[in-house]
């Protein structure tokens, strides 16, 4: 898993605790996952305009280590589970070296309609997954 984007923990993403919310760690995954489309030669912007959309249908995060208020989080991502109709990005989350939290996200693939549909050709080179479907 390689690291594809850096965030600094603002003030107002912590809680009462100092710590920053545990929502938020979902918000550094979607920053994962768009970071490495692009970084693929792909953006979200360009799969909605052609009519796919990749709306999340499981989330699950596990926190090993607080971050804390400035504190800089290094955010690794990849597609970890690529299907005709699915495809499962997992991520890590990290600050001086030290694993804070990890997780991953379950995408299933939709036309602009919301109904499931299968994916594109293109979008499985991009994400490298297997061209005959699994």
């Amino acid at each position: 898993m390689r690291k594809v984007a850096q965030y600094r923990v603002l003030y107002g993403d912590t809680d009462q605790m100092g710590y920053l919310y545990y929502g938020n760690y979902m918000r550094l995954f979607e920053i994962g996952r768009a970071e490495w489309i692009r970084s693929a030669g792909g953006t979200y912007h360009a799969m909605e305009k052609g009519g796919t959309f990749l709306p999340v249908v499981e989330a699950f995060a596990r926190y090993k280590s607080p971050a804390r208020y400035d504190d800089v989080i290094d955010i690794a991502a990849q597609p970890a589970d690529v299907r005709r109709a699915s495809v499962k990005f997992e991520y890590q989350l990290s600050k001086d070296g030290e694993l804070v939290a990890f997780g991953h996200t379950l995408h299933a693939f939709t036309g602009a309609d919301g109904r499931p549909k299968r994916m594109p050709e293109d979008i499985m080179r991009l994400l490298g997954g297997d061209e005959h479907g699994s």
